[in-house]
């Protein structure tokens, strides 16, 4: 496993980290929190050392499920990455949508990164945790009701106190990420990124490069669709968010398919799975620094470990890009 620098920060995650999102249950359609343990720790045994989670997944769930995975593990031998500024418990800030908890209880998502929601917050991460600081706290989505000034300066509060080591963003252009960075060092943006969703290579890619920014790529799967494993009649259970995600709609998925085929046999020459030659395309690709990979057990923790040690040429990845280009 390959450790990678964040930004100019002495911080490095694992090239291969693990997003805890779908630990949480929430929109994944449940989950079994014993088999996400068990996910994070193999993970862990084969090099993944950074688990990127947030409180709205779950509604705290997914930070808890952190907690009891890493309670054994020396705490500066794992990295804890966050988030800040979705609430579903007030009703303040920027309506974002209407979901529905775990229980199936339903609530309202609000934006919300006012500086005394955002001290609340890293409280009750801190707790839910089991810590006693985060080594990157991230803004979840940007606030169009709140001042930039007013939400990094809190963060810089919170790095000041020790309870934060760095700041980062989630979904910000690069516009909005250099008015954060004025006020507090914003080492990383978290954007999704994939074969097949590329947009953030136009401007936001060249911009971190040349402002010494990490990329950290969510999605690199797309969601799973990128694993090859789904026809395009899949039926998604009740609670999973991709049975009314257009990605997923059937003609989208026959198109990713097609994809595949033609890709296919370069993972077949190395003896890997389609699921681990995208991730390892990913983390080659100019200024991404690192690929969130979930998982639901064990045996995909393994996978998607091992999908680091994948070597791959040039004219392999060039190979790949045209054909990238040709069909999307």
């Amino acid at each position: 496993m390959e450790y990678r620098q964040i930004g100019k920060s002495d911080l490095k995650l694992s090239e291969i980290t693990f997003g805890a999102w779908a630990a949480g249950g929430w929109m994944w359609g449940g989950v079994e929190h014993n088999d996400s343990i068990n996910a994070i720790r193999k993970a862990y045994d084969l090099g993944v050392t950074s688990i990127d989670t947030a409180p709205i997944y779950g509604m705290g769930f997914s930070e808890k499920i952190v907690a009891q995975a890493i309670k054994d593990i020396p705490r500066d031998q794992v990295q804890i990455l966050t988030k800040f500024g979705l609430r579903w418990d007030k009703a303040q800030g920027e309506f974002y949508f209407n979901s529905y908890d775990n229980t199936g209880k339903a609530v309202d998502i609000y934006k919300n990164s006012r500086a005394s929601s955002i001290i609340k917050e890293c409280e009750q991460s801190l707790k839910r945790l089991g810590t006693d600081y985060i080594d990157l706290y991230q803004i979840h989505w940007p606030d169009a009701t709140t001042p930039v000034e007013e939400s990094f300066e809190a963060v810089e509060t919170l790095i000041k106190q020790g309870k934060v080591r760095y700041a980062g963003v989630c979904n910000y252009s690069a516009e909005q990420m250099k008015q954060a960075d004025k006020v507090v060092d914003i080492v990383s943006n978290q954007v999704p990124y994939s074969m097949v969703k590329r947009r953030i290579e136009k401007e936001l890619v060249p911009c971190c490069l040349d402002w010494e920014k990490g990329i950290l790529a969510y999605s690199p799967m797309e969601r799973g669709l990128l694993t090859g494993k789904f026809a395009a009649d899949h039926h998604f259970p009740e609670g999973d968010h991709r049975g009314s995600n257009p990605t997923f709609s059937s003609e989208n998925i026959k198109k990713v398919n097609a994809f595949l085929d033609k890709i296919k046999p370069i993972a077949e020459a190395k003896g890997v799975s389609l699921a681990q030659l995208v991730l390892k395309w990913t983390v080659m690709q100019p200024g991404i620094t690192i690929a969130l990979a979930g998982a639901r057990s064990p045996e995909q923790s393994v996978e998607n470990a091992k999908a680091a040690d994948i070597k791959l040429s040039e004219e392999e990845i060039s190979l790949i890009n045209k054909v990238l280009d040709r069909m999307f």
